[in-house]
């Protein structure tokens, strides 16, 4: 890519697209596209269709997408494959159609088998039954892989599919309903130190309620009082977390150097599992996660684990091999991911 190539990043406020579109910026790139939802909605083939042929981009990142937590994901099943589908379908045809010099889709290792060996390999994918909470979401995100490889092997394209693992960073969301663990659990920690230390306006100000009393009833409903914080399960599962702009700057890395070619051996029979993990490769139980963050906010007071709520999968850890043979690593550790994320926190 040039600096003044022309380049659509779809999905450009939330957690992943953000952190890309930033990147981008900040090694020069002034040539990058971007639309709301308001303004193009990419489940209408019609819309994508004409957005491609009036603005012509040479390289596309497809990070948007319908996304949210387990019960989400459960209770919406039919939008969330439904929506993911359209979307994908619709921009990898017309980046075809447009002779895109190249495309970057962005998945979820969700797509791995529930009870995959770990750490989890490109190459086990659909060697076993997903997941049944978001098997939608999974099945949707396979599909784009295979429709990537398909497109390149009749085709001759240059799409390329990489499946990040857990992120956190700017832009990430802390309700205390839907948010993933990690940021869930910085906000829940702070709120625990705040009622501790008596600062009763700073805990209204940041729940945006009327009235002490009215927040502590909502805290209670998430285990948040001013003497401990509540945690689902036994905090031994392992997860493995990835600070946002890493992802961010694999992503462009990927883009700038390396193409479809680059994803498989040539000695391959079938040419299939061409995707590329992106993470840390380490990871860190709940319990430790927890602890750190405790450490790094200054809680004094308890962490529970409340063993009669749900552990799930034990273990979720994804190999980075092929990432790093291909010559990328990543740099932030969760220690400080976290002092960096709760910082952001206080000034957002």
């Amino acid at each position: 890519m040039n600096k003044d190539s022309k380049i659509y990043v779809a999905g450009h406020r939330g957690l992943v697209g953000s952190a890309i579109l930033e990147n981008l910026k900040k090694k020069g790139y002034s040539n990058i596209i971007t639309k709301t939802h308001k303004e193009l909605d990419l489940t209408k083939q019609i819309d994508v269709a004409n957005f491609f042929d009036r603005e012509k981009p040479e390289y596309v990142i497809l990070a948007a997408a319908k996304v949210g937590g387990i019960v989400a994901n459960n209770t919406y099943r039919a939008e969330f494959i439904y929506e993911n589908m359209m979307i994908q379908n619709n921009v990898i045809h017309q980046s075809y159609l447009s002779k895109v010099n190249k495309l970057l889709f962005l998945g979820s290792t969700c797509i791995y088998p529930k009870n995959t060996t770990q750490p989890m390999k490109e190459e086990y994918l659909l060697t076993n039954t997903l997941e049944y909470t978001n098997e939608p979401y999974a099945i949707a995100k396979i599909a784009g892989i295979k429709m990537c490889e398909s497109y390149n092997l009749q085709y001759g394209t240059n799409f390329i599919s990489v499946m990040p693992t857990n992120l956190y960073g700017p832009n990430d969301n802390f309700d205390l309903e839907k948010s993933h663990v990690l940021p869930a659990l910085i906000r829940k920690i702070y709120l625990a130190k705040l009622l501790s230390e008596s600062k009763e306006d700073d805990v209204i100000k940041d729940l945006n309620l009327s009235s002490i009393e009215e927040a502590k009833k909502y805290l209670e409903k998430f285990g948040v009082t001013k003497d401990s914080v509540e945690i689902w399960g036994t905090g031994k599962p392992m997860r493995e977390f990835l600070w946002s702009e890493d992802m961010a700057e694999a992503c462009v890395f990927i883009m700038e150097n390396r193409n479809f070619k680059d994803t498989y051996s040539e000695s391959q029979k079938e040419i299939i599992n061409t995707h590329i993990n992106i993470g840390s490769g380490k990871d860190i139980s709940i319990k430790d996660l927890a602890e750190n963050i405790k450490d790094i906010i200054g809680f004094k007071g308890d962490l529970v684990f409340n063993t009669e709520k749900p552990d799930g999968t034990m273990r979720k850890l994804t190999d980075v091999s092929k990432l790093n043979n291909l010559g990328w690593n990543h740099k932030v550790e969760i220690n400080e991911g976290i002092k960096k994320l709760y910082k952001w926190y206080l000034n957002n």
